[in-house]
């Protein structure tokens, strides 16, 4: 009685007094727990977006998708003089980077996805959700043409068009086939919540097909052969999921088909995880050797039918086929076919990618913007202004630049081409001024002049350290916090632009150029070991490094509501192992 008397009085407070602060406990780091206290208003506090005019036509920003790259531009924009439009077939923001978790129950598939409508309701702004799908954009009368995602209309109009006065496209990419015949009819994906979920059912459905009684071994190995294409991050993090839930849970439940199933990864390159360090990759490549997961480097998948997978040995030309019960496609993205029409309107044709300035700027589209996968930024090379480059820097127009006229053009060179800081750092230099001394030999270094031809000798190789951003949740969320800055003071750096000299111009860019921060990857292996490669060349492998795992993707996760969830679901696991429901 005393302890419902205590219960009603908690109750009756929080009722009482509903600003009061949520409270979580949250354990998500080694060694103990971490007590995060969330300043949290009741949303009955908040006040309700409405989008009723203030007297002044606002402008309309339209933003085209909510995953990494929209949702960080939402989340991150406050400037409230732009009426803003949000339009994707999923009003949800999952945290993709969980997804192989979902495949096998480790994770709740609804513990790591978020409503955009709550993200947006927090927002002192005039941001409005359409669930639709864009699939055409207008860049003449700017408007992007929609199509209603719900099955029945009540008005009766699937279709729709919304203006704009600013576009932003960060609808991601599709999974890539290389126009392999049969895979788009015959494998799964991970790219959505749905297709973990799809995935997951079929694995079950797997050991439930292989456990019938009226079957043959023989019949059952087929059943319980799972194919994973792709030695990237997720086919790589799949693999290492699926052995685990196999190993610790499956078997618990399955014992008459306990030693049947097998897991093979194929990979057309010579190694797994390529783009990690070679640490890294030969641990990998041990670990799931001793764990009975089938590594087959050099093949590359010719074709799939309902029944088998035929690969080709790129050393030898040698095809064969084996059979399969699942298989898993992860071998990179492609474009969408709304991104490729609209890359042929614009004159981007032969590109793999929307092509974008360093401030995220679709070529030839001053007003659209492109973020995330489905977008590369074409940074601009220094040998293609060179010459406005060194007309700039030679203020007394002598026809020889000084290392004090250099020094004071420097700062802008490095902003504006990212690429000669690279450059300089992988050969050991200080500053573009020991370049050009290296170039003019043994010289004083207050002596060196240098006139056009020796600057462009000097800076002829800088171009060649320019390189593609990868196509991560990490660079998407950065590009989309920077856009949403840019907006945020655009009126401010119209009368007083910040960025750098306009080399091919007159006066600064408005902002500065978008610079990526790369602050590490994860490569989860199963078995609570995880490899991390963080900046500094710093590697650790191992059980702290999956803690070190758990408390980032705890930390970046978009709410506390999720946060609480995968958390909770991290413990389930730990408690009770992984559910094996077939839902």
């Amino acid at each position: 009685m005393s302890s419902w008397t205590f219960y009603e009085r908690v109750s009756r407070t929080f009722r009482d007094h509903p600003s009061l602060s949520r409270l979580l406990v949250v354990f998500t780091v080694s060694g103990g727990g971490l007590v995060a206290y969330s300043e949290a208003n009741s949303y009955n506090s908040l006040k309700s977006v409405n989008s009723a005019e203030d007297g002044s036509k606002k402008k309309r920003v339209v933003v085209v998708g909510t995953g990494w790259a929209g949702t960080s531009f939402l989340k991150n924009l406050k400037n409230s003089s732009y009426d803003v439009q949000v339009i994707s077939p999923r009003n949800y923001f999952a945290f993709t980077p969980l997804l192989p978790s979902v495949t096998c129950g480790t994770v709740e598939a609804r513990s790591i996805v978020e409503p955009i409508r709550n993200i947006v309701r927090k927002k002192n702004m005039d941001i409005h959700y359409w669930e639709a799908e864009c699939f055409k954009i207008d860049t003449v009368n700017k408007k992007v043409y929609c199509r209603s995602n719900q099955e029945t209309n009540l008005s009766g109009k699937e279709e729709f068009s919304v203006d704009y006065d600013y576009l932003v496209i960060a609808m991601g990419a599709r999974a890539n086939t290389f126009n392999t015949p049969g895979v788009e009819e015959n494998c799964h994906f991970l790219k959505e919540v749905e297709d973990a979920q799809r995935i997951r059912r079929k694995v079950i459905d797997c050991f439930e097909r292989a456990s019938l009684p009226n079957l043959t071994d023989e019949e059952r190995q087929k059943i319980l052969q799972f194919v994973i294409v792709g030695g990237g991050p997720t086919g790589v993090e799949f693999a290492a999921e699926l052995h685990d839930f196999v190993s610790e849970d499956l078997v618990k439940l399955y014992p008459n088909v306990k030693d049947l199933a097998k897991i093979t990864l194929l990979e057309a390159g010579d190694h797994i995880l390529n783009m990690f360090d070679k640490r890294i990759t030969t641990f990998a490549e041990q670990k799931f050797q001793r764990d009975g997961i089938d590594l087959k480097m050099g093949s590359m998948v010719v074709k799939v039918s309902d029944k088998e997978i035929s690969t080709k040995e790129i050393k030898n030309g040698e095809i064969s086929s084996m059979p399969y019960g699942m298989i898993v496609w992860s071998t990179g993205i492609g474009t969408r076919p709304v991104i490729m029409d609209f890359m042929k309107q614009i004159g981007q044709v032969n590109r793999r990618v929307l092509a974008t300035d360093e401030w995220l700027r679709v070529e030839r589209c001053d007003s659209i913007y492109a973020l995330g996968d489905c977008a590369t930024i074409n940074q601009r090379k220094v040998m293609e202004d060179i010459s406005a480059i060194f007309s700039k820097a030679d203020k007394d127009n002598s026809g020889t630049l000084t290392v004090k006229e250099f020094q004071e053009a420097l700062d802008d060179i490095c902003e504006r081409y990212p690429q000669v800081e690279l450059y300089l750092k992988n050969k050991q230099m200080s500053s573009l001024v020991d370049l050009l001394k290296e170039s003019k030999g043994d010289v004083a270094k207050e002596s060196i002049e240098l006139n056009i031809e020796e600057f462009k000798s000097a800076l002829s190789q800088v171009d060649s350290q320019m390189k593609n951003l990868p196509a991560t949740a990490q660079v998407a969320a950065q590009q989309g916090a920077y856009l949403a800055n840019c907006f945020n003071r655009m009126e401010e750096c119209e009368k007083n632009p910040e960025g750098p000299l306009r080399y091919r111009g007159s006066g600064r860019h408005r902002f500065r150029p978008f610079r990526y921060k790369h602050f590490g990857q994860f490569a989860p292996l199963g078995g609570e070991q995880t490899a991390a490669q963080l900046p500094g060349d710093w590697v650790s492998i191992g059980q702290s490094s999956q803690w070190l795992w758990y408390s980032v993707y705890a930390s970046k996760l978009v709410s506390w509501r999720t946060r609480a969830l995968v958390i909770s679901d991290w413990t389930r696991r730990f408690v009770f192992g992984r559910d094996s429901s077939q839902i």
